[in-house]
């Protein structure tokens, strides 16, 4: 099997839920007590934080270029980045690299072509709705995003920072992201990206009508293919 690195710690409740889930993907493929040969590199979450709260995009890069050369040298064969928000900085982290970098929106944009959509709703932080990065990326490939009104952003990127990356799944917060599934399909997404790798523990695709795309369930699966991969 290939060697997968992570650069996890952003939040630490989705690097554990990508941990888990690739390696019971590679158990349920391999059997026995196979498991997933994982590098992890867990970063200083607030250190993040605080960049991006100063818009020193530069510095985020940096550190993760960093880390993302620590896991090479360590032996990875990929580095995969557990995050939608930090793919903002994806061009210096894979600068950094001699192997390849597993680009989250690679996987989401091809899940959603199969699925026949080319108009999706986005959810995830500020940083992600708002700024070129995401949505530029997904045009890209094909895919149109839709994304709610201001207000309706910073409520959902303060439920994200606030109660989803400390482990906190208010009942509140699961209603408020439901409705707003709601009214993004009324707008003409015909599926919604669940673009921070928290939101998939708050939402699940049985509480709406509309199609989710899950952005960690999606990223784990491009993982496994690839740990599992022969040359």
């Amino acid at each position: 099997m290939n060697t997968l690195s992570i650069i996890g710690g952003m939040s630490p409740e989705s690097t554990a839920t990508y941990y888990t889930q690739i390696n019971r993907l590679i158990n349920r493929q391999k059997g026995g007590n196979h498991s997933a040969p994982i590098l992890l590199a867990s970063v200083e979450f607030q250190e993040i934080v605080d960049c991006q709260q100063r818009g020193d995009w530069l510095k985020a890069g940096e550190i993760l270029a960093q880390a993302a050369r620590n896991l090479e040298q360590a032996g990875a064969d990929a580095v995969l980045l557990a995050t939608n928000t930090m793919h903002k900085v994806a061009a210096p982290i894979q600068a950094a690299i001699g192997v390849p970098f597993l680009h989250i929106l690679d996987s989401v944009a091809e899940r959603i072509r199969a699925q026949g959509m080319y108009t999706v709703g986005l959810l995830g932080t500020r940083f992600t709705m708002q700024d070129a990065f995401y949505r530029k990326g997904l045009a890209e490939r094909g895919i149109q995003a839709i994304v709610p009104d201001e207000d309706t952003q910073a409520e959902i990127h303060r439920i994200i920072f606030e109660e989803l990356c400390v482990g906190k799944f208010a009942e509140g917060s699961h209603r408020f992201y439901v409705q707003t599934i709601g009214q993004l399909a009324a707008q003409g997404a015909q599926g919604i990206i669940l673009g921070c790798t928290e939101i998939g523990l708050l939402v699940r695709p049985e509480d709406t009508a509309v199609p989710l795309f899950d952005t960690t369930e999606i990223h784990v699966q491009s993982a496994t293919k690839f740990i599992l991969q022969t040359a």
